[in-house]
């Protein structure tokens, strides 16, 4: 360094450059466990290192997690509102309406989130307004998509098990329109409903008391948590089952159709960058799903006595061995 006369410090350019180089305080909610979560984290912060962002030094991370407990988000989001961290990153309806509630001004990116709209988190998805913007998994069709693959996988199925959470306003939502579906099918739909983690096993009972034939997992993050409990009873009660994340099907479950999970935590990067730089979340349109992925699992096929058709092998993105 070199000393004026009047006894100013002059820093060679690069320190001075280095130092006053702002460091982005990135809050992170999510609703499940680190474990539970980390193929989408791991994406996530992928995609903000291949934007150039380096963990202590030009970015750093306050973590937040729900432990699959609905009732611990509030208090959560409210911590990160009061970190006044510079862009929160969350995933899930649930943890998106706790951050909503809690900040009217921090930017927030939901990288998965079922119907923002019919949520009442946004009024408008080309342009949301507001501080809150993301990721939508649902489309009109995908509930009766799923619906239909099961019918292709199980010819004579006549009623389906429907296993949601009732503490996930979004579920009513996607029931809803599979029952539009359901009835065009001439299939019987048993909703199931579950709000902890004991209530899995009860789940499964109330569906062997019903005999449903088959079973479809609705879009939850705590279900996702509980992926690998979730798939294990299914295959034990010998249900065809159809879920909405491929890390379902990774885990042992027969089949999943959605979009990639993964994809949309990395994308989510994408939006924080943008934000960082000075867009306005209510300038970015929350993106709807554009492709879904088909994944087969041969064996769960076996274990809940199913044969897969050859020609639905070939429509698959990945048949897992």
């Amino acid at each position: 360094m070199v000393f004026l006369a009047s006894g100013m410090t002059v820093w060679p350019l690069g320190i001075y450059a280095q130092q006053s180089q702002k460091i982005f305080r990135v809050g992170i909610l999510l609703p499940g466990t680190p474990a539970s979560f980390s193929l989408r984290t791991k994406a996530f912060l992928d995609g903000l290192r291949e934007l150039g962002y380096v963990e202590g030094a030009t970015i750093a991370f306050e973590w937040k997690w729900g432990q699959d407990r609905v009732e611990t988000l509030s208090g959560l989001a409210a911590d990160l509102e009061r970190s006044n961290v510079d862009v929160i990153i969350t995933g899930g309806t649930s943890a998106a309406k706790a951050l909503k509630a809690a900040t009217p001004t921090i930017p927030i990116v939901v990288a998965i989130v079922s119907d923002p709209v019919a949520a009442g988190l946004v009024n408008n998805l080309a342009r949301p307004g507001g501080n809150l913007t993301g990721f939508s998994i649902v489309a009109p069709e995908l509930g009766g998509k799923r619906l239909e693959l099961l019918k292709e996988v199980v010819p004579n199925v006549s009623s389906v098990a429907v296993l949601l959470n009732t503490r996930n306003p979004q579920s009513q939502i996607e029931l809803k329109e599979m029952r539009t579906a359901a009835q065009a099918m001439r299939l019987q739909l048993y909703p199931i409903e579950i709000s902890t983690e004991d209530g899995l096993e009860d789940a499964f009972a109330a569906m062997n008391k019903a005999a449903v034939q088959a079973l479809v997992v609705l879009t939850d993050p705590i279900l996702f948590s509980q992926r690998k409990q979730t798939v294990d009873l299914a295959n034990r009660n010998r249900l065809p089952a159809v879920y909405f994340f491929q890390g379902f099907a990774e885990e042992g479950g027969l089949m999943s159709y959605g979009p990639s999970d993964t994809d949309l935590f990395r994308r989510a990067a994408g939006y924080v960058d943008r934000i960082l730089k000075g867009t306005k979340p209510g300038d970015l349109p929350i993106e709807q799903p554009t492709k879904f992925d088909l994944f087969i699992n041969l064996k769960a096929a076996n274990m809940v006595g199913v044969t897969i058709p050859e020609s639905f092998l070939l429509r698959a993105d990945k048949v897992i061995e």
